[in-house]
């Protein structure tokens, strides 16, 4: 398979300011230390590591949202930190994110029908009737159906916020679809649920994922291959299907020691 996201050399560091009256004092963190990783076309690519070791940084490094110092980061071979905004518009249509919590990037003013079409709004797709036929799709998609298009985001339980983030997202048929912590929030049964909605998405629209989490449980049951993150650093990346955790690094094998054991595969 070919390679869609690659990650050369990444470093970001972030100032911290010191206490209140002292406001001269400052430490840094290393947030992103020289990382480098390779995601391949139509792979779910898992990157865990506790809070804290980077692992968003690393997601709202290739969503623009934050300007890493060093290193590069190319989607399909094009670099993303050197695109002027009209090249990111274009790109970023085909390279999309699901949030860590979707309530928070819904407006509450607004119904689930706009929220679900803005994406199209702003990309400047169809005429109004064919967002409204698009938005219905994406609902059908996420296994909702059309009612939720007029609701407000008050009305939706975490799981149905959930799939209406995720409908946000694939409406503009991207290709590569980065999940921060998509799961964390909900209930096992409904983690279950969204995990098996996202395998259905990827297998209809041909989507590659960068799945982020600190549950390797999670990581392990629904990804390909899987990168570990610590303190900023690249641990390792190792196949999900390789059950030889006594060869893992030391830090990886303290991850999977964490996991309850009911939940390990085996």
């Amino acid at each position: 398979m070919a390679v869609m996201l690659e990650i050369n050399n990444l470093s970001k560091t972030f100032s911290q300011s010191g206490a209140l009256f002292k406001p001269k004092s400052a430490s840094t963190t290393k947030a992103i230390d020289d990382l480098s990783l390779a995601i391949l076309s139509g792979e779910s690519f898992g990157l865990v590591g506790e809070s804290g070791s980077g692992k968003s940084t690393v997601a709202n490094s290739i969503m623009g949202l934050v300007n890493p110092e060093e290193g590069e980061i190319l989607f399909e071979g094009q670099g993303l930190l050197k695109m002027n905004p009209r090249e990111r518009r274009q790109v970023y249509q085909n390279l999309q994110m699901v949030f860590q919590d979707p309530y928070s990037t819904l407006d509450p003013k607004k119904t689930i029908g706009w929220s679900i079409m803005e994406p199209l709004t702003i990309h400047k797709i169809g005429t109004k009737a064919e967002r409204k036929e698009l938005v219905i799709q994406a609902l059908h998609d996420v296994e909702l159906d059309e009612t939720y298009y007029s609701r407000y985001p008050h009305e939706l339980s975490g799981g149905q916020r959930q799939r209406i983030a995720i409908a946000s997202t694939i409406i503009l048929k991207p290709k590569f679809l980065i999940i921060d912590e998509g799961v964390s929030s909900l209930d096992v049964s409904i983690q279950a649920a969204i995990l098996n909605l996202l395998n259905d998405l990827k297998a209809k629209y041909s989507l590659t994922y960068l799945f982020i989490s600190h549950d390797l449980n999670v990581i392990e049951y629904f990804c390909d291959r899987i990168a570990v993150m610590h303190h900023g650093k690249l641990v390792e990346v190792f196949d999900a299907a390789d059950e030889k955790r006594h060869e893992r690094e030391t830090y990886t094998q303290k991850l999977f020691n964490a996991i309850p054991p009911i939940y390990l595969n085996n």
